[in-house]
């Protein structure tokens, strides 16, 4: 029998000044004036035999370097739910971007699993260009690559199984080795797509977020995961807020802060 698991977000932080304009790419007029706000999240999939993070987030630092307000380091929010940093053995990275890979150095147990393409961009000659490299922050590429000398690193090159019922695939556009996750759960299949998708208006209109270096890949890596997921209805964006309201919350008292993604979408 397949193993299925459960999935959990945890949310750690907020931006609820951010403007509509913000989240697309080419925006519409309204788009200047109406707010929408973006979530900050880092995803445990989990069952009994094993636990797997999904990113890092970033810290106080890096918000503050960044101009970004967080309520919480991400392994506070872990901690709410049982789970110490040193008990992690596995973390997926979806990209190297500041707000998903800042605080690897806090995992010293975990292997990290990583799209070869996403190394090699980060790494290369585009992060010449400055509109190219903002989004990465230099520690955390190389804390990547002492991941990588540490023997720390599971590389993946297109698909690739990192748990049986847990798989990887490169999803281009907002990033050149960016991955999205498919994950085998009791109510079917859940691809959490991390910031291939920042927001469900993205994918539901085809308007990508305003960092995109491929707009053409972005849009082919929309319909792959809706092929992937069974439907549009078991994707997950990275930052969404509605994420809290569209799925229930793990428990009473985590409402707003953990929420259960391997359950039926309410509404």
């Amino acid at each position: 029998m397949a193993e299925t698991y459960e999935i959990l977000a945890l949310k750690y932080g907020e931006n609820t000044a951010r403007k509509s304009a913000e989240n697309f790419m080419h925006p519409t007029p309204d788009d200047h004036a109406s707010s929408m706000p973006i979530d900050y999240f880092v995803f445990v999939i989990r069952n009994a035999n094993r636990t797997i993070l999904v990113d890092t987030g970033f810290d106080h630092k890096e918000a503050a370097a960044r101009g970004r307000k967080i309520t919480e380091e991400p392994i506070i929010s872990l901690k709410r739910i049982g789970i110490e940093p040193g008990s992690i053995k596995e973390t997926i990275i979806t990209h190297l971007h500041f707000d998903h890979a800042g605080t690897m150095d806090q995992f010293p147990n975990s292997k990290f699993h990583l799209q070869e393409a996403e190394m090699a961009y980060a790494t290369g000659k585009c992060m010449c260009e400055p509109s190219m490299r903002t989004p990465f922050t230099p520690d955390h590429v190389c804390q990547m690559v002492k991941n990588v000398y540490s023997g720390r690193v599971q590389f993946h090159d297109g698909d690739g199984e990192v748990a049986p019922g847990i798989t990887v695939h490169k999803s281009p556009g907002h990033s050149q080795g960016i991955q999205a996750i498919k994950v085998n759960t009791a109510h079917g299949p859940v691809v959490l797509a991390s910031d291939v998708v920042h927001f469900y208006a993205n994918i539901e209109q085809r308007r990508p977020f305003y960092i995109t270096i491929d707009m053409q890949a972005t849009l082919k890596s929309y319909d792959n995961l809706i092929g992937m997921a069974g439907g549009l209805k078991n994707v997950i964006p990275g930052h969404d807020p509605l994420i809290l309201k569209r799925y229930p919350a793990w428990k009473p008292e985590t409402a707003g802060l953990v929420h259960k993604l391997d359950a039926p979408r309410i509404g």
